[in-house]
């Protein structure tokens, strides 16, 4: 049993994450004027049934950018008031069962979030949540099965192909990124002529490489075409990437590299906002 010091403490932090999920959209910004009339704009963080890294996602946000970041359940058929930002996170969504991503795509929520990438608004999903945009039509191609047929966990090296805004404006065209993976279903493909087509239009923004940054066979963990570990839709506003950054911004933690592409969605929103 918990000591009773320990347990008030418990329930407080319960309490006070039950009163911000109450809370109307900026009321806790407004509260605190240090934070700035900008960071009242949300990032909403999707929750679906099997997902696991909402919650990760959403620390990255609200407690290392210090921005606001609300979990919105699938079920909801909008995007909360004054969302600047969508992110899918990595989970296995209604347990993967047909495909990864096949049933979350008819979730009410994607609907709105199609509506809100369509009207410019920035989306990114990792691992799960770049499955999903694939089902939903919001990016090109497929995630399927490793070529070696088993779930990998482990740190990888991506290479930036393009430095722009909003995903990569923070990191230099070329610079290697070491962030994690965790899939089963996480091998890029596409017809050959679509990809000719991506590759045209700088499409392609992360490739698997190795700590130099050189493109290899070797480097490809898990059998995606042309080492490809994240791209974008022809607009540049929508991104789906199997690595995880949100798992990947803490020093203690293996590292910042995620911060990259988080803080890039993240000077983006701002720079929305002083325009």
């Amino acid at each position: 049993m918990l000591p009773s010091s320990r347990l008030s403490n418990s329930l407080l932090k319960t309490a006070t994450f039950i009163e911000e999920r109450r809370a109307p959209p900026g009321a806790l910004a407004a509260s605190n004027p240090a934070r700035g009339a900008w960071e009242m704009r949300l990032f909403a963080v999707v929750q679906f049934p099997g997902s696991n890294d909402d919650r990760d996602m959403r620390f990255a946000f609200k407690s290392v950018l210090g921005v606001d970041a609300e979990l919105v359940w699938h079920g909801d058929d909008a995007l909360p008031p004054g969302t600047e930002g969508v992110l899918l996170p990595g989970g296995f969504s209604y347990g993967d069962y047909l495909r990864a991503g096949a049933m979350a795509r008819f979730s009410p929520v994607v609907a709105a979030i199609v509506r809100f990438a369509r009207a410019g608004g920035p989306v990114l999903g990792t691992c799960n949540g770049f499955q999903i945009l694939c089902e939903s039509g919001l990016l090109p191609g497929a995630l399927v099965r490793n070529h070696h047929l088993h779930f990998i966990c482990d740190l990888v090296y991506v290479r930036v192909e393009r430095q722009r805004a909003p995903f990569t404006s923070r990191a230099g065209e070329g610079e290697v990124l070491k962030i994690p993976i965790k899939h089963g279903e996480g091998a890029y493909t596409v017809s050959p002529s679509v990809l000719a087509e991506m590759e045209s239009r700088d499409q392609v923004v992360l490739r698997y490489c190795d700590a130099g940054g050189r493109v290899r066979a070797e480097s490809n963990p898990n059998g995606s075409m042309a080492n490809i570990a994240g791209v974008v839709n022809e607009e540049g506003n929508v991104m789906g990437l199997m690595p995880h950054p949100e798992h990947a911004v803490e020093p203690r933690l293996g590292g910042t590299d995620g911060l990259t592409i988080l803080g890039s969605m993240l000077d983006f929103v701002q720079s929305k906002e002083t325009e």
